[in-house]
């Protein structure tokens, strides 16, 4: 695939690019987080925390207008790290930005010198769990019921990283 061609539905990958995320997305990603998540979107008031807290990296993924496509986000603590969200606006997903975003996310925290990553994927998402586990997670366990209001279990993945490069 070229890097102008466009799989179905997906916005071309040249046309987006990623940036460091921040409040002034607040709009934009809680929109795409109500649209992705719906009932499990996390609230107004917890996105703007997460995007302002300290040990936190967010990125957007933006079209050349600098309209918000996606984000992803990564807590980093010592040597742990754990991605806590990743999410593709509907328009633009099957364009590989769900893998561009989880790359990005795995550089800083080797950046960091962070030697495991985590992050929890619901148990009924084959393709999340699959794109995880072609980055290298690995399933180490589940929470039952983790994900509300629908009861739906939550996978927890682990990665072993290399630490700085």
């Amino acid at each position: 695939m070229t890097p102008t061609s466009r799989p179905a539905g997906g916005e071309p990958a040249s046309s987006l690019s990623l940036r460091e995320a921040g409040a002034s997305d607040l709009d934009a990603i809680w929109a795409i987080e109500r649209a992705v998540f719906g009932a499990e979107a996390w609230s107004r008031d917890m996105m703007r925390e997460e995007l302002t807290a300290d040990h936190r990296h967010y990125l957007a993924l933006v079209d050349r207008s600098g309209g918000v496509r996606g984000y992803a986000g990564l807590l980093v603590v010592g040597g742990e790290g754990d991605v806590q969200t990743v999410a593709v606006a509907p328009e633009a997903r099957g364009g590989g930005h769900g893998r561009r975003l989880m790359t990005a996310l795995l550089a800083e925290a080797r950046r960091r010198g962070v030697r495991e990553v985590f992050l929890e994927v619901r148990a009924d998402n084959p393709v999340a769990r699959r794109l995880y586990a072609s980055l290298g997670f690995g399933e180490i366990g589940v929470r039952p019921r983790y994900y509300q209001p629908d009861g739906v279990d939550a996978v927890v993945m682990r990665l072993e990283t290399e630490g700085p490069r």
